[in-house]
């Protein structure tokens, strides 16, 4: 026999039961905006400190040591490089540490409107040195070079992948390079 007595509906508790499920998307939404927010402040801090960091360099090889070996620290990366696109023998004097790669090495690793580069990687770019094998994730930034010098690259490399999540802000990474170029060109123009 079957059951003819009609159904009652409690639409408070579904009205609440669907409130409820929007409060806890809306919490969490909200803790991974703030997780967001904290890191991105957490990269800008380290970028300032970075860039603050060359600025007080007092010397062309103080300056490329700070972007090739303090960087690392500060910026919690594995190995950071700065190049030129030109031979050795055509920056005289150049600082140590400062690499060279061949002319359309630059356009090969950037494409040509590219200012900023970040992708995970099998194998990191030569310039890393011994490193490479290691990095897994690396942002490329092209140098706004000075128009008497070679174009410039700042490579970082981590290997952690997805690495440059954190740092890819590419306004951030923009102002890096930026800072660099105008440091680097400054420190050629001296010893020009």
């Amino acid at each position: 026999m079957a059951d003819d007595s009609p159904k009652i509906i409690d639409f408070q508790f579904e009205a609440m039961s669907r409130l409820r499920a929007k409060v806890d998307a809306l919490g969490e939404a909200h803790a991974s905006l703030l997780q967001v927010a904290r890191s991105r402040g957490d990269s800008q801090s380290r970028v300032h400190t970075a860039v603050l960091a060359a600025l007080d360099a007092g010397s062309p090889e103080h300056f490329v040591h700070v972007i090739t070996q303090d960087w690392v620290d500060i910026l919690g990366l594995d190995a950071v490089a700065v190049a030129l696109e030109t031979s050795p023998e055509a920056v005289r004097l150049a600082p140590p540490g400062l690499q060279f790669i061949g002319p359309g090495q630059l356009g090969a690793w950037l494409d040509g409107r590219s200012t900023v580069s970040v992708r995970d990687v099998e194998l990191g770019l030569p310039l890393f040195g011994p490193a490479a094998d290691l990095i897994k994730s690396q942002a490329l930034i092209r140098l706004p070079m000075d128009e008497r010098w070679p174009r410039g690259l700042l490579a970082l490399g981590s290997r952690t992948p997805h690495a440059f999540e954190k740092l890819a802000n590419v306004e951030l990474l923009s102002f890096l390079g930026a800072v660099s170029a105008r440091c680097l060109n400054h420190w050629l123009s001296l010893r020009a």
